[in-house]
């Protein structure tokens, strides 16, 4: 099968490997749509640690299922929406509910060979049957699911205001489950050009440079950025009971004043991946039309195309919301 490989830093290949062989407990599936995400250029750019090369990217995806799953849920052609994360099903998180950030997980595209390629095979458990939509949407799902995840886990709802610091699409995707249930959004972001994007997909959102906005207090501060110092400096924006979100994750320490994290009595909230739950709601969104796909997805391409197409991609991510290769 034809399967897209960076086999090291900077470097991209179109080559033919063997298509997976089938296990028991696991599910064949052909790809039909990934959405490429920040860590696929990261794995590119040799940016991403913990990582071995050669690597089949993409964990952002839509499939067809060849086969019937074993408890029927699942039927031979229909489309499913993947959930990367491989988990043990052992640890404590696993055992209490929270297999979002289970001890041993194994991501698709990052720990193990993703779905960069014609056909995968993967624990049943793993695919959600995705009915009413078509694959571009169905491989967004992923993505959208973290941003949905952080915004559950603030517990805002209707009335509440958010503040989403970094207008990529984690922040995007948080700003619009944010905005859907209930709260006014603001979005601030150190491009222009991404807020231009940010403006198109959330035409009922505030979004400002981060240099213009003059502060105020929300009652839910989510960080995108992927940067330290705009994460050690979001709590000023958290209002009295309020919550901060750190979607982010980054080497470094966190650093803020503790009298000014307990006058407030913040509630502080590492959000990591996501759960069935969110995946669930976020395809009822979009069935509901609430999710505007077309905006989401800049740009798109090919299998054989993403050799040339992804490396210019990772250079220019201001322009670049969701990009999507079709296989």
């Amino acid at each position: 099968m034809q399967s897209l490989v960076c086999d090291q830093p900077g470097r991209l290949e179109l080559v033919t490997r063997p298509r997976p062989e089938d296990r028991p407990g696991h599910i064949r599936l052909k790809i039909e749509a990934i959405g490429i995400c920040g860590t696929d250029y990261h794995i590119y750019k040799g940016q991403q640690p913990f990582l071995s090369y050669p690597r089949i990217m993409g964990h952002e995806l839509a499939a067809r299922a060849m086969q019937d799953s074993s408890d029927g849920r699942i039927k031979g052609g229909d489309l499913v929406a993947v959930n990367p994360y491989i988990t043990c099903g052992e640890c404590r998180a696993c055992t209490t509910g929270k297999p979002n950030c289970c001890e041993n997980i194994g991501v698709l595209g990052v720990h193990r060979d993703g779905g960069m390629c014609e056909e995968i095979v993967i624990p049943e458990a793993n695919a959600y049957a995705a009915p009413g939509l078509q694959p571009r949407a169905a491989a967004m799902v992923e993505f959208l699911a973290i941003g949905a995840h952080g915004v559950h886990r603030a517990g805002i709802g209707s009335g509440s205001t958010a503040l989403v610091v970094g207008a990529g699409p984690i922040g995007l995707g948080a700003a619009l489950f944010a905005q859907i249930a209930g709260a006014s959004v603001t979005v601030r972001d150190t491009s222009s050009e991404r807020l231009d994007l940010a403006r198109a997909i959330l035409p009922d959102a505030t979004c400002e440079t981060v240099d213009a906005a003059g502060g105020g207090a929300f009652d839910a501060v989510f960080d995108a950025t992927g940067n330290i110092k705009a994460m050690n400096a979001g709590l000023r924006f958290v209002a009295h009971g309020g919550a901060y979100v750190l979607l982010s994750v980054v080497k470094g320490d966190l650093l803020f004043a503790d009298p000014e994290f307990h006058k407030r009595e913040t509630t502080l909230f590492a959000s990591r991946n996501a759960l069935k739950a969110d995946f669930e709601h976020v395809m009822d969104c979009m069935a509901r039309g609430l999710v505007p796909i077309d905006a989401f997805g800049t740009h798109s391409t090919t299998l054989e195309a993403a050799v040339t197409d992804l490396p210019k991609w990772a250079e220019d991510r201001n322009t670049v919301v969701k990009a999507l290769i079709h296989v």
